[in-house]
């Protein structure tokens, strides 16, 4: 049995109690030598220490389990990349820093953003002036990707009350859409109706006082007639009709219908939940607001302990969860990455989404998987090969630098509005997990889990990865030095001096 050791944790554990090394040792039946020996990672946590700290401070004893630095870890050297290609800090800092002082490290990361924000707010007034400047700081949207990152993509408050407003309005395969329109009705008053409804209301296609309140009318979007337009839904406060548009499907439908209910009841706590980042009157704030609504609903539709038993009895077939609760792929392997109650866990995913040029839309982990900021992701990825054959997922055993192995699973979707010559979006949606829960996985048949020779080598993007022999990389490596010799050439394109041949 390994030993544990959560100095750190605990220290911090005590002085958020304000308790003193003696009064503690006195509740856990040890002495204060003992304990501030423990505090340094002297000593490791026993099991008896261990049971009665979970009993003292009412915490799970996963609190106290050997955390996993990855993601941490790759986030420093990302921030500091600077400070590590100019050997001021090494990677054996970072490590320890990342694992045994996780608060500074995530002080570090925070005033790191801060400087890179403002260095972009800088370079945006030197541009005005006509001058350069480094990148702008990141967009409110991506702030919001962020704020969902720093959660493990899992709101406990959210998913709880979502869960419990299912069971009262009958949600249930098959009758999702059902149960959301009688709640709609019944308890707010809303009715249903379409996009051509919309138009084809008195007043609709001359454009009435309430289009001006509302914006321009619809059919100027790119359609004409009753046809659909290019909004997916629009709520009509005033009128109390909630337009969806003919295009959605039935899981599409009861996904916005969802998201309105959310807001409509649960408004007050998805502000709060908003405003624990950002404050209310800034850009990102309702953009929050948006993000937290979009979660409920998907906890609302998919129903924490009926989607978890069901995931974990097809061992997470996601096609077989298409078919079963009538929802998309993106849905379904989007509510998977949130299975993180605790005591009732499912298999902790990394969820992504890119487009063919390797943009990433979405991001969110439940795992220690660095998803890169700066930069590109490796082309070595499966999630680009997904664009070959869509509409096949396609399995791939995928290694990091550090040796972490992880299940990873991919598949092309695409979306049209449905008229000729109009363009669609097509996006590979990426699931993974660590190798150690792929047993789990239906995926997995088939496959040497245990031989570590067979995953595909991949990165966190050639901008900040340690893959010197990488012949796909697109950058130097950071902080190494190039071997230049004009009289000969390599496979790799950028070799490092003293790498073997």
């Amino acid at each position: 049995m390994s030993k544990t050791y959560a100095g750190a944790r605990l220290r911090r554990l005590r002085e958020e109690r304000g308790l003193s090394q003696a009064e503690l040792a006195r509740m856990l039946a040890i002495s204060p030598s003992y304990l501030n020996q423990m505090e340094h990672d002297s000593r490791p946590l026993t099991v008896p220490v261990l049971l009665r700290l979970t009993e003292a401070f009412g915490v799970d004893p996963g609190f106290f389990s050997e955390r996993d630095t990855t993601r941490v870890l790759a986030d420093l050297r990302e921030a500091l990349a600077d400070e590590v290609g100019a050997a001021r800090v090494s990677a054996a800092e970072l490590s320890e820093l990342a694992s045994r002082l996780p608060g500074v490290a995530s002080v570090l990361l925070d005033l790191g953003r801060r400087n890179q924000a403002l260095a972009g707010r800088l370079a945006e007034a030197a541009e005005l002036r006509g001058g350069g400047g480094p990148d702008l700081p990141r967009s409110p949207h991506e702030e919001i990707r962020e704020f969902f990152y720093r959660r493990q993509n899992y709101l406990h408050e959210a998913d709880v009350a979502a869960e419990e407003l299912a069971a009262q309005i009958g949600v249930r395969p098959g009758e999702v859409v059902t149960a959301l329109a009688a709640r709609l009705t019944g308890r707010h008053g809303i009715r249903l109706a379409t996009a051509a409804d919309r138009q084809s209301r008195p007043g609709g296609a001359s454009g009435s006082r309430r289009q001006a309140r509302h914006g321009s009318d619809e059919s100027s979007r790119g359609t004409s007639g009753g046809a659909d337009t290019g909004r997916l839904h629009h709520f009509d406060r005033d009128a109390r009709v909630l337009y969806l548009s003919s295009r959605l499907r039935p899981g599409q439908q009861a996904f916005r219908m969802a998201t309105q209910l959310a807001l409509l009841e649960y408004g007050r706590e998805i502000s709060q939940l908003a405003s624990e980042d950002y404050d209310e009157g800034s850009a990102t704030w309702p953009l929050a607001r948006i993000g937290v609504a979009n979660y409920f609903a998907g906890a609302l539709i998919l129903p924490y302990g009926a989607f978890h038993t069901a995931a974990e009895e097809v061992r997470y077939d996601i096609e077989r969860l298409t078919d079963h609760f009538g929802l998309g792929y993106e849905t379904v392997c989007h509510r998977l990455s949130t299975l993180q109650r605790p005591r009732l866990r499912g298999v902790p995913f990394s969820f992504v989404r890119v487009d063919r040029a390797g943009n990433m839309s979405k991001r969110q982990s439940a795992t220690g998987f660095h998803f890169s900021r700066a930069g590109g992701t490796c082309p070595l990825w499966n999630v680009y090969e997904a664009f070959a054959a869509p509409g096949r997922i396609h399995v791939q055993i995928a290694a990091m630098p550090d040796g972490q192995r992880y299940l990873w699973t991919a598949r092309a979707v695409t979306r049209h509005r449905g008229g000729w010559g109009e363009p669609g979006k097509t996006f590979a949606i990426g699931l993974g997990c660590e190798i150690r829960h792929a047993g789990r996985l239906v995926y997995s048949d088939g496959l040497d889990l245990d031989n570590a020779s067979a995953a595909t080598p991949i990165g966190m993007g050639c901008r900040i990865c340690e893959r010197l022999d990488c012949p796909q990389r697109a950058v130097p490596p950071l902080g190494q030095p190039l071997a230049i010799d004009e009289n000969s050439s390599t496979f790799v394109p950028y070799p490092v001096k003293g790498a073997p041949e």
